[in-house]
Formats: structure tokens, sequence, C-alpha cells
């Protein structure tokens, strides 16, 4: 398993020494378990994203399919899960994605393999194609902890090669000192999804 990656661009906190007691009065106004539809919606964008031009290319038999990734129930929705205490979770009030979390992020690693290896990478099955390798697994975390006033992404990578052998990894990023708001928390989730999607690129290239 890969070591936690921190990336160096920490988002400002207003939680940051507040004890617990604290996070849940300044959580009240800013968590939801249902409401109106917020103003916004969220989305992931690659830091890596291909110029536009000519698409990747290459021998088919080197093509890769990116499946959307399995997710818990609590990240199987368009919200995002907040980690209150130990056995409680709660949604960011007004923070919704426009699809879910898997789906934009199976988007977003193919795109950043797309980018960092210029094969040819499948977002679908293709009936005339038959990949050289499967990128499926789990994203096993994608929210927000009141207590540690961080957002974590957590990937556990399956690598299926031609063979059929498999191969996994887990990949985590965690930003730190992030204010308990939609946009910033949707900022630093995309931050964490990016550094992730760099590292399961490095592991495939």
């Amino acid at each position: 398993m890969s070591p936690t990656h921190t990336p160096r661009f920490p988002v400002q906190s207003s939680l940051r020494g507040v004890v617990i007691s604290g996070i849940s009065l300044l959580l009240a106004g800013c968590i939801s378990l249902g409401g109106e539809a917020p103003e916004m919606l969220l989305t992931l964008t690659s830091s890596a994203a291909s110029p536009a031009g000519p698409g990747a290319s290459g021998p088919k038999e080197n093509a890769l399919l990116v499946e959307e990734p399995d997710a818990p129930q609590q990240i199987a929705v368009t919200r995002i899960p907040v980690q209150v205490d130990d056995s409680s979770v709660a949604y960011l009030k007004d923070a919704v994605w426009v699809e879910r979390p898997a789906r934009l992020f199976r988007r977003l690693l193919a795109e950043t393999v797309r980018s960092k290896s210029g094969r040819l990478v499948m977002e679908r099955d293709d009936p005339t194609i038959v990949p050289a390798e499967v990128l499926s697994g789990t994203l096993r975390e994608f929210g927000y902890d009141a207590i540690g006033g961080n957002v974590t992404v957590t990937f556990d990578g399956i690598r299926t090669l031609a063979d059929g052998t498999l191969e996994t990894r887990r990949f985590t990023s965690r930003v730190a000192d992030v204010e308990a708001e939609g946009v910033p928390v949707g900022a630093a989730l995309n931050t964490a999804a990016n550094d992730v999607a760099e590292q399961v690129a490095d592991w495939l290239i």
C-alpha cells in the first residue's frame, strides 16, 4: 500500500484548534440530511487534461479500459459525506455533485492516464476492442472529516492484465485545514482526487 500523499496547497480552515464540542456547533448550519436544491453543482476537473487536437492513438492491443469504481453507500450519492464522529455521518449542506463521485472519478482517472501515457484509454466497453488492461477498484473514501478538518480520497485499484494477472494497490491523498463549506470542500476534494489520479497513472505507465 502506498503512503498517504498530502498536496502542498492546504485550504485555509476556521476549524483548526477547535474542540469537538465546538465543531458540532460550527457544523450545525453546514450539514444537512436533506433540504432545498443547491445554488451550484460541483464537479471534478483534471489538472492533466489533454490539449485540443488529435486524441490518443495506438494499437488496440495496448488499450486500457477504465471501469467505474465501486463505492460504499455513503458516497454512492451526489452529496458530500461529513464524518461527524466515529459513528455518525451527515451530508454537507448546499454541496451536490453533478454526478455520482465514482463516475466523476472514473473520468478523471481516464483523462489523467490518457494525458500522461498517450495510450488509448476507454471509459466504456467496446465490442470491437479487447483491452490489454482493465482498471477497476473501489473508491473507498471521498468526503470530509469534521473532527480533523480535512478531506480524504482513497482508491483501492485493481489492475487486470491481458494474461489474467491481478495487481492491487491503495492510493490515498488528504488535504488539511479545509473550511466546512461547499466550495472549499469541493475544491479540496478536486485537489486530492487529482493527486490520487496522478499516483494511479504513474502505476499504470
